[in-house]
Formats: structure tokens, C-alpha cells, sequence
């Protein structure tokens, strides 16, 4: 062999694979993990506590509390994706799910996003739900179920029962393409949903209030669609969580003056609540509300030491959740600050760094 072919083969026999190519290696049938079974890397954590999820063996396994999700790092269309999934309580109601074609964010006074539920759920059945593998649009998503519901609402009932109770495994196959989802149940096909908007946008696990784990999540994607704008769910613009949903790590406040939990912070006396970092330029982004007999319906916030006055939009009424958006440009390094008013409710509170201009 000639020096240079030979340097050449040398060279290719050592080439470095980056870290982490290994777990995204396409299998034999074409499906990719969607989970690498070691950590979190292309996950999310939206809204939730640093421990809400977590890793152990080769499992994600949520807490449940608070109520929230995990989402990837990148949206999709059109795949077939597969996973198994486990409740550990046996005798009571435990809910989870995954969240298709979702939104970077949670929809407004609420900790889901917006899109498309696949229920995982056991021990609960009523005349308009079950625990085994309902499809349903939530918070603005829309789809229409291929069985009529009993009560008009945007849901699939499954053809039949094949979730199996807690402490055992269940194998689910989601196949969404064009707007439609089908879902297999440990082996066949029990619901599906069509005309699907959005039908592309973020996948995600849901905390809601019981421990759940998931293992084995893989996807295969397949070919586009081409969906219109409309159809494609928000894309994350980089905004962070300020608030657990639990407590008030990061905050700062005195004698008591705020409450937190069940993901809301609450105002209960008279001293201001205000970010433990300073932040320049910023966008910044929460829901509010007031109770419906409040006295004043007004949220006064300090950005970049700049106060913002936020009342309710006109023919609003206090008593439900709105959405404040506050950008704020070319100021010094202050605390996120929000002055108490009677009653007064936050959640979803995220921000957004700016660069100087």
C-alpha cells in the first residue's frame, strides 16, 4: 500500500465519534431513541422542578409534582413513535400522558401546552373517560375522533381495554402522519383522531400529580406533509422558567408575604416578590389574575427597575387568567420584581434574555 493511502486508512480507522452519536443511530428499522437511557439530553424541562423528572436505570421517571411537562428539544410531523410506560399505584387513580404536536410553553392558567393527549392513565372510568389510551385535544388544539364521543367532546374512547393496572408495563405505538394519530395499546390499535391542528410542534410527558415511568421511547420519522403555517405549533424562542410550581427557590420575598405551590404563587401579604437575579434587557412572560370581586384589577411588575402597570383587556372580567407579555430594552441589571394586590395570582412565568443593541 502507497504512504498516502495507507496514513489515510490509519486516519480512518481512529475517525471520533462525537458524544452521544451512538444513542441517535438510526436502527435496523428505521426507528432513532428518542431517550438515550442514561440522562435527559434533547428533553425540556418546562415548568416543573429541577426533580420533577428524572433518570434512574434506564428509565424517565416523573414525580408528578407539580403539574407539568417535559418536551424534546425539537418539534416534529409526521413518525411513528413507541414507548412503555408504568404507574407504580395500584388501587388509585394515577395520570400521566405524552402530548403530541404540543407548544414550547403552557397555554395560558394552565401548566399543559396546548395540543394533542395521549392519556396514560389507570384506575379511572367514567361515561366520558377511560384508562386505556383515550385521544383528545386540549388547550385550543382541535382534532375530530374517529368514534363519535357520547358527549360531543374532541375525544376518543378506545375500541377496548388493554391497559394493564399498576407496577406492570405498558407498550404503546403512536403513529401520526397528516394531521391524523392512531394509537396501538400493548399490541393492537384501540383510537385515533384526524384532522389534527396543530400537526407538528413538540412531544412531551406530562407530570400530573402521580410517579409514572417511561422506558424504550423511540421514533421513526416519517416524510412531510407540508403543513400550512397555521398548522404548525409555536417554536420556542427561548424563554426560561423562573418558578418550580413548588416553592420559591429563586425568589425572594419577606415575612411571608408569598405563597407557593400547585404551581401558582400566591400573594397573601404586603411585601413585594422579586427575582434573586438581576436581569438587564428582558422579555418576560406570566399569566395573572385576581379574584372576580377584587377591588383592583391591576398586576404592577418591575423590569429592568422599570414598574409596568398591567390591567385586565378591555372587556375583560377579573376572575380568569390572562397573559402578560413585558419587553424591556437597554436598562441596568435589576431584580424581576412583582408588587402584591389582593388576591393577586401568578403562574407561568418565564423570561427571556436580550442582548444590548
Amino acid at each position: 500500500m502507497r504512504p498516502a493511502l495507507l496514513a489515510l486508512a490509519f486516519a480512518a480507522a481512529f475517525v471520533v465519534v462525537p458524544a452521544g452519536a451512538e444513542d441517535k443511530k438510526p436502527a435496523a428499522d428505521g426507528y432513532t431513541p428518542l431517550f438515550n437511557g442514561k440522562d435527559l439530553t434533547g428533553w425540556v424541562n418546562v415548568n416543573c422542578a429541577p426533580g420533577t423528572f428524572y433518570v434512574k436505570g434506564d428509565e424517565i421517571i416523573t414525580t408528578g409534582n407539580p403539574t407539568g411537562f417535559l418536551r424534546t428539544d425539537r418539534q416534529y410531523e409526521n413518525f411513528e413513535l413507541e414507548m412503555d410506560w408504568m404507574h407504580v399505584e395500584k388501587e388509585k387513580m394515577a395520570n400521566s400522558g405524552l402530548f403530541v404536536w404540543g407548544d414550547p410553553l403552557p397555554a395560558v392558567g394552565t401548566p399543559y401546552t396546548r395540543g394533542i393527549e395521549v392519556q396514560v392513565l389507570i384506575n379511572f372510568k367514567t361515561d366520558w373517560a377511560t384508562s386505556h389510551g383515550d385521544l383528545f385535544s386540549i388547550w385550543g388544539a382541535h382534532c375530530k375522533p374517529d368514534r363519535p364521543h357520547p358527549k360531543g367532546y374532541e375525544r376518543c374512547l378506545p375500541s377496548e381495554d388493554r391497559v394493564k393496572g399498576g407496577g406492570e408495563w405498558n407498550h404503546y405505538k403512536v403513529i401520526a402522519n397528516d394531521g391524523v394519530i392512531k394509537l396501538h395499546v400493548n399490541g393492537k390499535e384501540v383510537s385515533g383522531v384526524s384532522q389534527c391542528t396543530p400537526r407538528k410542534g413538540y412531544l412531551a410527558l406530562e407530570s400530573e400529580g402521580a410517579e409514572c415511568h417511561f422506558k424504550n421511547i423511540r421514533i421513526k420519522e416519517l416524510p412531510t406533509t407540508n403543513p400550512k403555517p397555521e398548522e404548525v405549533a409555536k417554536v420556542w424562542e427561548g424563554h426560561k422558567s423562573l418558578f418550580t410550581g413548588i416553592d420559591l427557590s429563586g425568589w425572594k420575598t419577606e415575612d411571608g408575604a408569598w405563597k407557593a405551590g400547585g404551581g401558582v404563587l400566591r400573594a397573601v401579604g404586603t411585601a413585594d416578590l422579586a427575582t434573586e437575579k438581576a436581569f438587564g434587557p428582558a422579555e418576560l412572560i406570566f399569566d395573572w389574575k385576581v379574584p372576580a370581586k377584587a377591588a383592583k384589577a391591576e398586576c404592577v411588575v418591575s423590569v429592568g427597575g422599570q414598574p409596568v402597570a398591567v390591567t385586565l383587556p378591555v372587556g375583560t372580567k377579573p376572575g380568569a387568567w390572562n397573559r402578560q407579555t413585558i419587553k424591556v430594552g437597554s436598562v441596568p441589571a435589576a431584580p424581576l420584581t412583582f408588587k402584591p394586590t389582593e388576591g393577586l395570582e401568578i403562574m407561568n412565568v418565564f423570561v427571556r434574555e436580550l442582548k444590548e443593541k
